[in-house]
């Protein structure tokens, strides 16, 4: 098998392991789907080209040959969480990382200098969260897929200290958004309006991987929460005939939408 070959399959093996799909790797590059598709049926793509798949895929041309040594992570283990709640920097670095911040671009904009940020790098190398090889070399071992699991420590600690802070806001400033809304909605209805929630999501992260070419001083700091779920505020439930959440008619439920900044 020829290098372009190797490279190709190693592509396409990530493609896979991260849950990309063309179209999505076609938007994140800054190309028409045919045109992956055909780049990566011939093989035969500029390399400023291959160097932006690599960005996006979050790994090296030599990661794309050797594809056997990389494992991307979905998930952290219960064990990996519980360490980073229990060292809050460690858990900013994480996020920071995953988010594909630079070395020196935390050390620029954070109160960490260079010597603790390596401190903090040989533990999450440790934990195998970070592929860190001094003195600044660092890689993410997460997939484009990853999250935090579901009833974890670190969702745990995001639902305890993180959202009472973000909403703890007037939300007044030009590009902020909020909007509260609760009514009756059919189960089709509510499906529709998860497609669409998922839809913004994956525009977000579009967005954010486009912007990532930008200076960093020409980004801001911006966070989003979208959430439905067939809920009714208890106060309602109190006051219905027959009194208490368990007489709740099932016609009754209601989608409470979520907050945008």
């Amino acid at each position: 098998m020829n290098s372009s070959a190797v490279i190709v399959q190693g592509i396409k093996a990530h493609l896979r392991l991260q849950d990309i799909s063309y179209r999505r790797l076609a938007g994140l590059i800054g190309v028409s789907e045919p045109t992956v598709k055909r780049d990566l049926a011939r093989g035969n793509f500029p390399l400023q080209r291959l160097d932006r798949i690599c960005e996006v895929l979050g790994v090296s041309v030599e990661e794309l040959v050797q594809p056997g040594e990389t494992s991307a992570l979905t998930e952290l283990s219960e064990q990996q969480e519980q360490a980073l709640v229990n060292d809050p920097r460690a858990l900013v670095v994480t996020y920071l990382i995953v988010n594909d911040w630079k070395f020196d671009e935390i050390v620029s904009t954070f109160e960490l200098d260079e010597n603790q940020l390596v401190a903090i790098l040989l533990k999450l190398d440790k934990l195998r969260i970070v592929d860190f090889r001094p003195p600044k070399r660092m890689r993410k071992l997460t997939a484009r897929n990853f999250s935090w699991r579901k009833d974890g420590a670190v969702q745990e600690y995001f639902m305890r200290r993180v959202l009472p802070e973000f909403f703890k806001s007037r939300f007044d400033q030009p590009a902020d958004e909020f909007r509260f809304v609760n009514g009756l909605l059919s189960s089709a209805s509510m499906l529709r309006l998860r497609a669409s929630i998922r839809r913004v999501a994956a525009e977000f992260e579009l967005l954010y991987h486009q912007d990532a070419r930008l200076p960093l001083d020409e980004r801001h700091g911006c966070s989003a929460i979208l959430a439905l779920r067939g809920w009714e505020y208890s106060e309602f439930s109190k006051l219905k005939r027959g009194g208490g959440p368990q007489a709740t008619p099932r016609r009754s439920r209601g989608g409470a939408a979520g907050a945008r900044l």
